[in-house]
């Protein structure tokens, strides 16, 4: 999420937290986020500010990206909403800065890098290649990079259609708006063949399915298949009605995304609310999946202090989520087994359900990133994750998890650090399994 709408919200979140949590301060589950193991990171990479100084660089979302031929050489592709686009190696040094568009026109928004996510083998005019997509919130797009290690000058390469569509916007005054396009995950068809994004839309709860298409050129561009809207208010257990407080104007949206091309399944964190389970091609009924705890608390939006009051929790929450819900990604086994990781950014935690759906995704551990004594600190108020269960060379061996820090150190003042951090799978699969 933005820096401006992360301040408000985390006071919000705050007070609801802690008014969702009265009853488990008074009798732990075996959930409770301060039991906990730690896992801490083996590299981060430089802090970004987000100020006209720093390049207005926030750090948000990442995505791994492994070299078949020299898995060594593996990147992290990582957004920096009007910072554009980070490349990293396993060093966490940076080996590439790709800039968000500039404004198409005096008072217009400019580019916003807000997810990242990967299309393997997709076709380039005459062959295929690795792309990395974006979501674009500044002007309601996604951009297309291809992804070549060894290019000069480095490995990205802008190969996005100039002919693509807005995702939800109808003109330019509409994007200015800003409800645009905001979280994303995509996937491949294993019937078809077929490459796809879900894109989800700022202050909205809609989804879009965007099929990735050939463009002139060796581009590649988009259509919209379909929409679907998830709920933005909720039937509860006593009968009434609920929605999550928020600035009024704005819906409860989805940010965090991922898809697990095995089932065809799709996991969507809406933000205050919990985790849907859904059909990628956005057809059939969603399913809430996992709530967070400040599920069904009631609130009321003081503009004054543009901070959420919360009333008494009624009980109706989850145990294992802090609102937001954030930084979705799929740890696959080879077995075929795994876990859904989710980043709980409001206790700052992650949480590991199964992989299964004929196990009910039941919740099966969490853990923290914490500071490494003498060497990078943690990740607090983690906005994006990425996960990767094969072996990276000597540095990850079995597999790297990598991580946002919205409070990077060293902090300067007023403005806003944040970063990534990376972190060996290993340490992560002793934690859940120990």
């Amino acid at each position: 999420m933005e820096t401006s709408r992360r301040t408000r919200a985390a006071s919000a979140s705050l007070a609801l937290t802690l008014a969702a949590l009265t009853a488990l301060t008074a009798a732990p589950t075996a959930g409770a986020a301060t039991a906990l193991p730690g896992v801490t990171p083996r590299a981060e990479t430089p802090v970004l500010y987000d100020d006209e100084a720093g390049g207005n660089a926030d750090a948000d979302d990442p995505a791994i990206w492994r070299d078949p031929a020299a898995p060594e050489r593996s990147l992290v592709i990582a957004t920096a909403k009007e910072g554009g686009l980070r490349v990293y190696d396993l060093d966490a040094r940076e080996v590439q800065s790709v800039p968000a568009p500039a404004s198409p026109g005096p008072g217009d928004a400019p580019g916003r890098f807000n997810n990242v996510d990967l299309v393997h083998g997709i076709g380039l005019g005459s062959g295929r290649a690795d792309v990395a997509v974006t979501s674009d919130r500044g002007t309601d797009r996604l951009r297309i990079y291809r992804v070549d290690r060894d290019r000069p000058g480095g490995p990205l390469t802008d190969v996005t259609d100039p002919a693509a569509p807005r995702v939800f916007s109808a003109s330019q005054d509409e994007v200015n708006e800003q409800r645009t396009a905001y979280g994303l995950a995509t996937w491949k068809d294993r019937a078809t063949g077929r490459s796809y994004a879900v894109v989800s839309r700022r202050e909205r709860t809609a989804l879009a399915l965007l099929e990735l298409t050939a463009g002139p050129g060796g581009t590649v561009g988009y259509r919209k298949v379909r929409t679907l809207d998830l709920p933005a208010a909720f039937r509860l257990p006593d009968g009434t009605s609920w929605s999550p407080c928020a600035e009024p104007g704005e819906g409860p949206q989805v940010e965090g995304m991922v898809v697990d091309p095995a089932s065809g399944t799709l996991f969507a964190g809406q933000e205050d609310v919990g985790i849907w389970r859904l059909r990628a091609d956005l057809t059939g009924t969603p399913r809430l999946q996992e709530k967070v705890r400040e599920y069904g608390v009631p609130g009321t939006y003081d503009e004054q202090t543009e901070e959420c009051v919360p009333g008494a929790d009624p009980g109706y929450g989850g145990t294992r989520l802090s609102a937001d819900v954030e930084g979705l990604t799929l740890l696959t086994e080879r077995d075929g087994d795994g876990h859904l990781l989710a980043s709980s950014q409001g206790d700052d935690t992650f949480a590991a359900f199964d992989r299964e759906a004929s196990d009910g995704h039941e919740y099966e551990g969490g853990f923290r990133v914490t500071a490494a004594p003498g060497g990078p600190d943690g990740s607090e108020e983690c906005d994006g994750a990425a996960v990767l269960n094969a072996p990276l060379g000597r540095k990850y061996p079995h597999g790297l998890l990598v991580v946002q820090d919205g409070h990077a150190t060293p902090e300067d003042g007023e403005r806003g650090a944040t970063g990534f951090k990376f972190v060996d799978l290993r340490d992560v699969l002793d934690a859940l399994d120990p």
